[in-house]
């Protein structure tokens, strides 16, 4: 898929209003701790491309089964980034650290930041081929 201007103006938009969304329900609420969100949606994508690098480091060394473990296990981290993104804010609301209003506003915040990155691994790394 070709990146060009627009998709770069595109994801610095969204990425750009994601952060302003997670600070704002930091700002307005008068109370930081939904910062926290951006943190683990920054941590998501890593373990992927970690167990990814670990996995096509030689395909003759390891077996399909192994190599697709250390997939399996970067897939898994990943998602508790993710799920540990979404929960967290309604964990503090449940424990009444922050307000319902900073929950939503968090949630929305970090799922912009992630589906940002997500659109840039999408649009702009080219996907490995596998030479088995």
């Amino acid at each position: 898929m070709a990146a060009g201007m627009k998709t770069i103006i595109a994801l610095a938009f969204f990425l750009a209003l994601g952060i302003f969304l997670t600070i704002l329900s930091c700002a307005l609420f008068n109370n930081w701790l939904p910062l926290l969100v951006i943190l683990l949606f920054l941590l998501a994508p890593f373990p992927n491309r970690i167990t990814r690098n670990i996995a096509s480091v030689d395909p003759y060394s390891l077996g399909a089964e192994e190599s697709k473990g250390a997939l399996d296990t970067g897939y898994f981290i990943t998602s508790m980034f993710l799920v540990s993104g979404i929960a967290l804010p309604m964990v503090l609301t449940h424990a009444e650290k922050i307000t319902s209003g900073a929950m939503n506003l968090a949630i929305m915040g970090g799922i912009l930041v992630y589906g940002t990155i997500v659109g840039y691994i999408h649009c702009f790394l080219e996907p490995e081929e596998s030479t088995i």
